[in-house]
C-alpha cells in the first residue's frame, strides 16, 4: 500500500489504522506537511516512510513511492488518499480483482458513486470532464479517471516517462498507461467526503490550467501519433486482404455509414490540407460518428507516390474551372512541386478534385454495399 498525504492530520491516523487491519506493507509519503503529520508518523516508526521537507506535489509523492516500492520488489501497488475518502475495506477488491484478471497488465482506479448527495458538485462536474478527455485520448470510457484509490502495475509503469509532479500526473499516468497496452478499468468503491474533516488541496486555477494543458497535449499526440500508429499495427498484425475483409466488407456498420466514412477520407485525402490530413480525419469521423479505421485508410490517398499525380489533376482541374492555362505538364509537376507560383489554381482545384472524387466513391461504395448487404442476408437466409 502507498499513502501519499500533505497536511491531512485529522484523517490520516484513522486512514493508516484502517489501512492496517489488512496489510502491514505500507509506504507512507509525507509530502512536506506542515501540521502535525510528522508526529503521528512517529508512532508508525515500523512502517516504510520517506519525508519529503518541501511539498512538491502529489504526483512526485506517487512517483517517489513506486521507486521505493520497487526497491523492495513489489510487482504492484494500491494507492489511496490520506484525506479519509476512501474505505480501507474496499482494499480485497482490487487484491480479487487483479487475482481472478488473466492479464496482469492492469491498471484499476476506484470509481466512486459521484452521484451521492454528500459529493461536491465541482467535483462531480470535474470528474465527467475529466472522463470526457481521458475518452477523447484513449477511446476508454470511464466512470472515474480522478480517484486516487488505484492498484498500479509497476512494471509497466517503469518502462513509460513521466514528466509531471502535481495533480495532473494521475492523468498523465493512465493516459500514458492505456497508450502503451495497459489494461485501464474500473472497479467500485465507496466514497466519504466529509467536508469538517477533509482537506483539499487541489488550486482551482493554477491545477485545472496544468491538467487542461496536458489534456491538450494529449489530444495532439493522439490526433497525429497514436492513432495512426495504433492503425498500422492493427494493420500490419491483420494484412490488407484481411483488413478489408473484415473491416471494410464485414463491418457491421451500414452501408450509408461506411459510404459516407469513405467519402470523407477520400475528401480530405485529396484536399490541400498537408501535414493535417489525419488529425483532420480522425477529427470529423469523431464528431460525425464516422468509422474511423474506414475514413483513415481512404485518407491516406495522399501517400507519397501519388501526391505527383494528386498535384498534377488539381492544377488541371483549376486551370480548367478558372479558364486559364499553364505551362505544367505532368513530368514537371513530377520533378519540381512549384504549387506556389499558382496557388489560388491549385486550392481551387484540389478542393473540386476533393469534393467530386469523395462525392463519386461515395455513392459508388454506398450501392456496392447495398449489394453485398443483401448478398449476404440472402445467404444466411
Amino acid at each position: 500500500m502507498l499513502i501519499p498525504t500533505y497536511n491531512n492530520d485529522r484523517t490520516l491516523k484513522r486512514v493508516i489504522d484502517g489501512v492496517l487491519q489488512f496489510t502491514q506493507h505500507i509506504i507512507i509519503v509525507n509530502d512536506g506537511s506542515t501540521d502535525t503529520t510528522s508526529h503521528i508518523l512517529e508512532e508508525y516508526s515500523q512502517l516504510q516512510q520517506i519525508h519529503i521537507k518541501e511539498n512538491k506535489g502529489k504526483g512526485n509523492a506517487l512517483r517517489m513511492g513506486f521507486k521505493h516500492a520497487e526497491t523492495l520488489g513489489y510487482d504492484f501497488v494500491i494507492t489511496i488518499d490520506s484525506d479519509g475518502q476512501h474505505f480501507p475495506e474496499d482494499i480485497p477488491t482490487f487484491v480479487n480483482e487483479l487475482e481472478k484478471s488473466d492479464n496482469k497488465n492492469i491498471l484499476l482506479i476506484g470509481a466512486r458513486n459521484m452521484s451521492h448527495k454528500d459529493v461536491p458538485k465541482k467535483s462531480s462536474f470535474g470528474n465527467k470532464f475529466s472522463n470526457f478527455w481521458f475518452w477523447a485520448e484513449t477511446g476508454i470510457k470511464l466512470q472515474d479517471t480522478q480517484s486516487g484509490f488505484r492498484l498500479y502495475p509497476l512494471k509497466a509503469l517503469k518502462k513509460l516517462k513521466f514528466y509531471t509532479s502535481k495533480f495532473e500526473f494521475e492523468i498523465e499516468v493512465i493516459v500514458k498507461s492505456a497508450w502503451s497496452g495497459v489494461d485501464v478499468k474500473n472497479i467500485p468503491v465507496r466514497v466519504l467526503y466529509d467536508e469538517t474533516e477533509r482537506v483539499s488541496h487541489f488550486r482551482p486555477f493554477k491545477d485545472f490550467t496544468r491538467i487542461s494543458i496536458l489534456n491538450t497535449w494529449f489530444v495532439i499526440l493522439t490526433l497525429l501519433y497514436i492513432k495512426p500508429r495504433d492503425f498500422f499495427r492493427k494493420l500490419k498484425k491483420k494484412g490488407f486482404k484481411r483488413f478489408f475483409k473484415e473491416d471494410l466488407f464485414g463491418s457491421q456498420d451500414p452501408a450509408s455509414k461506411k459510404a459516407l466514412s469513405i467519402a470523407l477520407g477520400l475528401f480530405i485525402g485529396l484536399s490541400p490540407f498537408w501535414g493535417f490530413h489525419t488529425a483532420l480525419v480522425i477529427f470529423l469521423a469523431l464528431i460525425f460518428k464516422l468509422n474511423k479505421t474506414i475514413a483513415f485508410v481512404f485518407s491516406n490517398i495522399s501517400i507519397p507516390p501519388f501526391i505527383p499525380f494528386i498535384l498534377y489533376a488539381s492544377s488541371k482541374m483549376g486551370q480548367y474551372l478558372l479558364g486559364v492555362e499553364l505551362e505544367y505538364t505532368r513530368e514537371e509537376m513530377i520533378e519540381n512541386f512549384e504549387v506556389l507560383k499558382h496557388l489560388k489554381t491549385y486550392i481551387v482545384g484540389s478542393f473540386s478534385l476533393a469534393i467530386i472524387t469523395a462525392v463519386s466513391l461515395g455513392v459508388l461504395s454506398y450501392f456496392l454495399f447495398l449489394i453485398l448487404d443483401k448478398k449476404v442476408v440472402l445467404n444466411n437466409g
